[in-house]
């Protein structure tokens, strides 16, 4: 049976309002706020915002990961799964894979589909309620770390990229995949016409508009390829580099410690 573990001290959200940010306006969030907007926006705006394709970047980091067979893997934010169960693929049944997630409600998802699937490999997930900015797990442990679609919502990134390099070990990379804040106006200006024509109108559907504002102002404020280089590299990762998929829309960093 799958596990879901609980460490009340280590949510993602701190006790203190966080800031978000609208357009031009910054919105104070309490921590009950900003879990309910994830509840909501979970279950659909990945699939709206990367037209469909979500899976295959998020197999691509998993393989930037570098994770392999009788690995210990960490997936970061990792929602309902997806790149734990393909992490579970890459290190097998002798490896080990903690999914690790601030939201209870998807880690229950997480873990239902697991049981679901009824594979032998996914028997080595764990999946851990946490807090990214204060990893529970000790020094130099994990083999690869991936996040998909997690480090944007971070309000504390440098902190969050710290931490993975102090539970990695010593030649392991980290593989972070999100949405691209390019620097060409073309591909912005397209990023955009998505969120508005696409992703608001279907959100709209099932009464998540207004959530989904939150998910443009995300990106605009988000970190650029360049500047999460530097992120790694002053975190003390060895070697950073960013890459850039579907036309500059998405984005994978690979940092190896």
């Amino acid at each position: 049976m799958a596990s879901v573990v609980q460490y009340d001290l280590l949510s993602l959200l701190s006790r203190q309002p966080q800031s978000f940010g609208f357009g031009n306006r910054r919105i104070r969030c309490s921590s009950s706020e900003r879990q309910a907007l994830f509840n909501c926006i979970a279950p659909v705006y990945d699939n709206l915002l990367s037209l469909g394709q979500h899976h295959v970047w998020k197999r691509m980091a998993v393989s930037w990961s570098g994770a392999k067979k009788g690995d210990c893997a960490l997936d970061l934010c990792c929602g309902s799964g997806d790149l734990a169960f393909l992490l579970s693929d890459k290190v097998g049944i002798h490896g080990k894979v903690i999914g690790l997630d601030f939201l209870k409600e998807q880690l229950e998802i997480a873990s239902s589909r697991e049981n679901l699937r009824l594979k032998t490999s996914y028997q080595n997930i764990e999946w851990v309620e946490g807090n990214v900015l204060d990893l529970p797990f000790c020094d130099d442990y994990f083999d690869a770390i991936t996040m998909g679609y997690g480090l944007r919502n971070v309000v504390d990134k440098e902190k969050a990229v710290v931490e993975m390099f102090r539970v990695l070990k010593p030649g392991s990379k980290a593989s972070v995949l999100d949405f691209n804040k390019s620097n060409q106006l073309i591909t912005s200006l397209f990023q955009e016409w998505i969120i508005d024509n696409v992703v608001v109108p279907v959100a709209s559907s099932y009464g998540l508009a207004e959530e989904n504002k939150y998910l443009k102002s995300s990106i605009q404020e988000f970190l650029t390829g360049e500047e999460l280089e530097q992120l790694a590299l002053a975190a003390g990762f060895s070697n950073a580099k960013f890459y850039e998929r579907a036309g500059g829309l998405m984005g994978n960093l690979v940092a190896m410690r």
